[in-house]
């Protein structure tokens, strides 16, 4: 019988409350050898080799993901691969961490001894503390003996949510100390939304012949003439010395109808206009735009226009 929706929700709270409290639980005490393990993985000369087998290996693969996706060279190895050749991508100078709920699996016994003859030190994560995993390492992280998240206590759950955050935690406490920045972290990321994201206004803007700039002389149906020919709603002022004294744009325009004609572009521009530098963030920029409603804005390096961004180009870089 299919329960009602009740019945679903109530199955779906109790499972994110079981996993919930237990990841709480591990945040209240850490494994002591966590801060060591934090340690061995800066000092890897190396790689970082994350295995396990069955829904651990599939929680070891991610945190070796994040480890190569956040400044530390990772990998993963199958364990039932690696005694059958895989071993060989295991070397000296590398370090291994190792899943296993039970400490007992199988599959894990060639890599182990593998680790022992090579003296590769081995980070165990495991819920049983005297397995024979847990003795075998150098690191041992000993999770929470907390409850499987299913009806039968079975299925693993809470215990490879509690793997996956130990994972993501060790990960994040490796990069913050390796100083890692967005820059670096763009370099890893180049694809998406994500990339996109990340990339700097100078990697979108417009620049040369294509930035809409006038003198502050120029008459107002030259100004015209220059915004319409480039296409961005705005046109920029610069004194003789290149700097930027202004910003007229096409709002400045309606608000100086009468008489626009016959002025000149100093007359009629904002002296203050919102500007972003080209080593700023898209995603940031993005954030300038919206925030002061404008759909383009100059892009000054030391007080002189290099480029034009325009809210259609962080759009077409999928930015927005």
């Amino acid at each position: 019988m299919i329960p009602d929706d009740d019945g679903i929700t109530a199955t779906a709270a109790r499972v994110l409350r079981t996993e919930g409290q237990a990841v709480l639980a591990l945040a209240a005490a850490l494994p002591p050898g966590f801060a060591d393990a934090v340690r061995r993985v800066l000092a890897t000369t190396g790689r970082v080799v994350v295995s396990g087998m069955g829904k651990s290996g599939h929680v070891a693969r991610k945190i070796a993901a994040t480890l190569a996706s956040t400044g530390t060279p990772a990998l993963f190895v199958h364990p039932a691969e690696a005694s059958h050749g895989d071993l060989g991508m295991v070397m000296p100078g590398d370090l291994c961490i190792l899943l296993s709920n039970s400490g007992e699996t199988a599959e894990l016994r060639d890599l182990i001894a593998h680790c022992a003859r090579f003296a590769i030190p081995v980070v165990a994560i495991s819920r049983v503390p005297g397995s024979s995993l847990m003795r075998a390492a150098q690191v041992p992280l000993l999770l929470p003996d907390a409850p499987e998240a299913c009806g039968f206590g079975m299925a693993p759950t809470t215990s490879t949510t509690l793997q996956l955050a130990l994972g993501d935690a060790l990960a994040v406490s490796v990069m913050e100390a390796r100083r890692f920045r967005p820059d670096q972290f763009r370099s890893y990321h180049p694809g998406g939304r994500l990339g996109a994201q990340l990339s700097e206004v100078h990697q979108i803007m417009h620049r040369g012949e294509a930035v809409p700039l006038v003198s502050r002389d120029a008459a107002m149906p030259e100004v015209i003439l220059v915004m319409t020919a480039k296409g961005f709603g705005i046109a920029g002022l610069c004194d003789e010395t290149g700097l930027l004294m202004g910003v007229i744009s096409d709002g400045d325009l309606r608000r100086n109808l009468d008489g626009l004609m016959a002025r000149t572009a100093g007359q009629v521009a904002n002296r203050a206009p919102v500007t972003v530098a080209p080593d700023m963030l898209a995603a940031e920029a993005l954030r300038v735009m919206n925030h002061r409603k404008i759909g383009a804005l100059f892009v000054v390096e030391q007080g002189r226009p290099v480029g034009v961004l325009h809210l259609h180009d962080l759009l077409r870089a999928g930015v927005a």
